[in-house]
């Protein structure tokens, strides 16, 4: 999966907008941004609140208050007017005590992140390489399992009582008075079990998935012994060693992907009957409540028709295919299925089958009892039930592609959807387990942050939990502002980010930087606090660049059609709206049309490279590209063959899109810089543009970093956000 560096390290505050520009404070701001601060913002950003949550089975909201050794674990029901009921349970310091206790070794190190809630009064911890349960009521911990200190991929049951964990490429589960049970025992290294399948993929964020007492696990098992091993370098030892993964580019041969189901008291496993062919892709992995059956999603290699099947988790024999989707160009099932509460033959489904992702309540045989929601926008969140379980609650864009807010609409049909959050901007909320109240996370470009909480019935707010200040204030920022342009087809919205100089004079000439990426999944402009955006934005403003973002079609949260028109010619239509970004910014008197340049990571790194070199000459004078994709089908098979169809189906499209075809076309400055060990995009796809550059005879500045995978993290991105920088400042 491809994501922008600054997203994937949550460098950029999520939250959407109309056009809008930064608050400004009452005194007149001084300060100027160093690149420790635009990179790390330590105290730069809105103020929050930790461990924000409703306790198991209650309307009590749980919080952490203080700082360092002072912190401490506070609840208030969320029906609290003001803080007078706000209640002390647990304190750092008796935390870790019992803990100690308990026998945690690690346990004086330990904060109130390591905790989950196991029910209303007890906390799950992990504490070195053991489980504890801790009890609110009585302020001790007890021991429940434990797994190797070299374990990975632990994943704790719903009880809170077992683990599942991998170690090496096998699987294991330790439970109360059985640690560390082998389930599975493969020799050859390439058969993998238990870790994410199918490059994480389709929503696949792990590889194992209890049932809802715990008593199975289901699993994947990934055959790689077909895919072809790919080198990574590791330079730390002398000398250097190599590292084999396995990396499937697209058109090539692909894993082969079964799902195990173990039993924890007959210690026996049985695999669900998926068929053939094996280069299929097994997704959104769901338990029914009865722990009878387990569905799953399976999309065929194309990637164009997808069937939802039930299995006896039993036996592991197929029951039946609840119902197909097809698409002509794909389709990406991406959410597991969601059951009504209370009414077990009834789930829900979320699906863009008609454009947008909607939701749809379906029953366990496979027949559609209505299609819940409906319009030309997109459901976000499936965030619960409400109304004793008569409606559904969730996300989505209803009201603006830059905003999010929370809706409720009647499981039984008829009626409109209602909306429970006020206030034009970004609500991230959470529902209680009974669906009365939620918790509302809000942020605009001019609110930095308001977290309250609101009845469901009435959708009225009853408790301020928080009101942050804007942690900038004393610093001298730009102005933001955001606003719409056509896209090259002269019908589509989009939205664009504007950053100018603090205090610019219009009279003058700035040089501008495009910061890009325009990929599946991502959307960088929102109406949050920063606009989606990030302090070496800033930054650049204090230093006298104006800073835009256009968010092309390609990119998340506007529907199929948007995301589709760059099928099978990624880069193209892609190219075409960021051209229509730099007509928008050529047109502003106060920019300088001579000095223009380009950034991006990952997929940005593809339409940097893309915009320095498949554009009207001397259109961008510099670019910097990260982590850049430079040819598709060095890329892996999953993404790739969704938006491009193989090498052998498109030859054209990867023709059209492989930059190393437009190297002589490289007339400007740019800069490549890579990961050395870059798992995601492979070193590979930057060297292939170096040696192309030496058999041409074009210059290319190029920089890595040793050691890093696909993005730059730590105190070494400091490093990289300053060689970015003084990159524009040589060449803009």
């Amino acid at each position: 999966m491809l994501f922008p560096a600054w997203s994937v390290l949550a460098l950029s505050l999520l939250a959407p907008g109309a056009v809008a520009q930064s608050a400004a404070p009452a005194a007149a701001p001084t300060k100027t941004l160093t690149m420790a601060d635009a990179v790390l913002m330590r105290g730069l950003l809105p103020k929050n609140l930790s461990g924000l949550a409703f306790a198991p089975g209650t309307t009590t909201v749980v919080w952490v208050r203080g700082e360092g050794d002072k912190e401490e674990m506070v609840t208030a029901d969320a029906a609290a007017k003001d803080d007078q009921q706000d209640r002390a349970v647990l304190s750092k310091a008796a935390f870790r005590q019992a803990l100690t206790d308990a026998g945690a070794a690690d346990a004086k190190a330990l904060g109130f992140g390591a905790a989950q809630w196991h029910s209303a009064t007890v906390l799950a911890v992990n504490s070195g390489s053991a489980l504890y349960h801790l009890d609110l009521k009585t302020g001790k911990a007890t021991r429940q399992t434990a797994w190797p200190a070299d374990a990975e991929n632990v994943d704790a049951d719903p009880t809170h009582t077992r683990v599942a964990y991998t170690s090496g490429h096998n699987l294991f589960v330790s439970a109360p008075g059985a640690d560390n049970v082998a389930v599975t025992q493969e020799a050859n290294v390439a058969i993998v079990n238990g870790q994410a399948a199918h490059r994480s993929e389709f929503g696949i964020t792990k590889g194992t998935f209890w049932s809802p007492s715990g008593q199975r696990l289901a699993y994947y098992r990934m055959d790689q012994t077909m895919v072809t091993d790919y080198p990574l370098m590791d330079i730390g030892p002398l000398p250097a060693t190599g590292k084999a993964i396995k990396y499937p580019m697209a058109g090539g041969k692909s894993h082969h992907v079964t799902v195990g189901v173990y039993n924890l008291a007959a210690k026996s496993t049985v695999f669900l009957q998926t068929g053939e062919p094996a280069e299929q892709y097994l997704t959104n992995i769901s338990w029914a409540p009865d722990e009878q059956t387990i569905y799953v999603a399976i999309v065929n290699r194309g990637q164009n028709e997808m069937k939802l099947n039930a299995y006896d988790a039993a036996t592991g024999a197929f029951r039946r295919t609840l119902f197909e989707e097809k698409d002509a160009r794909y389709t990406e099932p991406d959410h597991e299925l969601t059951f009504v509460p209370k009414k077990p033959e009834q789930f829900i489904w979320q699906s863009r089958r008609d454009g947008f992702r909607h939701l749809y309540l379906y029953d366990t045989s496979g027949k559609l009892v209505r299609q819940l929601t409906k319009g030309p926008w997109e459901v976000t969140d499936l965030l619960g039930f409400g109304n004793t379980n008569q409606t559904v609650v969730y996300g989505g864009t209803a009201d603006s592609p830059l905003e999010r807010h929370t809706y409720a609409v009647a499981l039984g049909g008829g009626g409109e959807p209602r909306k429970l959050t006020q206030g034009t901007g970004t609500h991230a909320t959470q529902l209680s387990d009974d669906g009365r109240w939620l918790l509302d996370n809000f942020t605009s470009t001019v609110t930095p942050r308001i977290i309250r909480t609101i009845e469901v019935a009435t959708a009225k707010p009853r408790r301020l939990l928080l009101r942050a200040d804007a942690p900038t204030a004393a610093y001298r920022l730009g102005e933001m502002k955001i606003g719409t342009l056509k896209a090259a087809d002269g019908q589509t919205d989009l939205y664009y980010r504007l950053i100018t100089p603090p205090g610019y004079d219009p009279q003058k000439k700035y040089p501008a930087v495009v910061y890009v990426y325009g990929g599946p999944h991502v959307q960088l402009v929102t109406d949050s606090w920063m606009g989606g955006g990030n302090l070496w934005m800033q930054l650049m403003a204090q230093k006298g660049y104006v800073v835009f973002t256009l968010d092309s079609r390609g990119s998340g949260n506007r529907g199929l059609a948007f995301e589709q028109a760059t099928f099978r010619k990624l880069g193209t239509e892609e190219m075409a709206d960021q051209l229509r970004g730099v007509d928008f910014l050529k047109s502003l008197p106060y920019v300088d049309a001579a000095r223009l340049g380009a950034h991006g990571w990952s997929f940005g790194g593809f339409m940097t490279t893309t915009l320095l070199t498949r554009t009207p000459a001397n259109t961008f004078k510099a670019g910097v590209a990260g982590g850049p994709v430079i040819d598709w089908k060095y890329y892996e098979v999953m993404y790739t063959e969704r938006y491009m169809d193989t090498p052998q189906e498109n030859p054209d499209g990867y023709r059209t899109a492989s930059l190393l075809n437009y190297v002589p076309n490289l007339k400007n400055k740019l800069l490549m810089i890579h990961g050395t060990v870059d798992d995601v995009v492979v070193w590979q796809q930057s060297l292939a543009y170096v040696k192309k550059c030496v058999d041409e005879g074009v210059q290319l500045d190029y920089f890595v970093y040793p050691g890093h995978p696909h993005n730059v993290r730590g105190k070494d991105r400091v490093h990289l956000m300053q060689k970015v920088t003084e990159y524009f400042d040589a060449n803009l």
